[in-house]
């Protein structure tokens, strides 16, 4: 029986057949995606775990390259560049390879495009980055290696690495100011009326030129005069406030206001209240 299994075993592989049953992986396959700014970032990576073992320092042995998950190496994307630790990294795909320590961890981003495989030794021309972040003990544990981005905002965001009872973040930013004025400077050349209002929402809520926000808003207003929203007249209020045109502000308070009230959105109605009486005008 098992000289015909064996056989049969053989005869599947030459002709082609592939295995019709799926078993689950003892370290299985995790993607994440996070939209940084306006950068993807896609983290592709196994998930071994603890299993009742010793993790760093036994299982990942410190001063050693580990390939930081299991199975093909962890894989990173970025749809922009990004710079971590002052080195820039092109938009693009990485390796994620580490160095743990007990204390601190090296962190390398390496780019020889293979899938698989832990080198031996780094070689310098395939390092696109690399730095030092400091390795923390948390008082619990985790059992599934964990990689995630936290600490989000529009200019950068937190890589995580997390497992049995360590906790290694690392910082990065991603040029999403630069990638927004080019969008913005395109979409001028024929602006529609959803740009006019986000160009004028990001140059408010990123201290940029004020003065051109106030223009832009403008126009979305004078394009919604007909059918009037409550929410493009507060913007509209809180531009013309931080540009010193306090009286056009408190008028478009007001009309968001009025609309807000009819609408029954209690928020923009607290919002509006509290700017009004703030510029002196309740």
């Amino acid at each position: 029986m098992k000289k015909l299994l064996l056989l049969f075993m053989s005869c599947a592989t030459f002709y082609g057949v592939s295995a019709q049953i799926a078993t689950p992986q003892p370290s299985p396959f995790s993607k994440l995606e996070q939209k940084v700014g306006v950068t993807d970032v896609t983290i592709e990576y196994s998930r071994p775990g603890v299993k009742d073992r010793t993790i760093f320092g036994d299982l990942v042995p410190y001063g050693k390259i580990w390939r930081t998950g299991a199975n093909a190496r962890t894989k990173i994307t970025f749809s922009t560049d990004a710079v971590i630790d002052g080195q820039t990294l092109k938009a693009g795909s990485y390796s994620i390879f580490t160095i743990p320590n007990a204390d601190a961890w090296d962190v390398i981003f390496y780019n020889d495009g293979e899938t698989s495989g832990t080198p031996k030794d780094l070689d310098g021309k395939y390092v696109a980055a690399k730095t030092s972040v400091e390795a923390h003990e948390i008082p619990f544990n985790v059992e599934s290696f964990t990689i995630d981005i936290n600490n989000l905002s529009s200019t950068g965001a937190r890589l995580e690495f997390i497992w049995e009872k360590t906790w290694v973040g690392l910082g990065f930013t991603v040029p999403t100011d630069a990638e927004v004025t080019a969008s913005i400077d395109g979409a001028m050349n024929g602006p529609s009326l959803e740009d006019y209002y986000a160009s004028a929402t990001y140059y408010l809520e990123n201290d940029k030129d004020i003065n051109k926000a106030k223009v832009w808003i403008d126009k979305a207003i004078e394009m919604t005069k007909d059918t009037p929203r409550f929410w493009y007249l507060r913007k509209q209020a809180l531009i013309h406030a931080k540009a010193g045109s306090t009286k056009t502000a408190i008028a478009a308070a007001k009309a968001s206001l009025d609309l807000a009230k009819k609408a029954d959105n209690a928020a923009y109605v607290k919002m509006n209240t509290e700017s009004l009486k703030a510029w002196g005008a309740m």
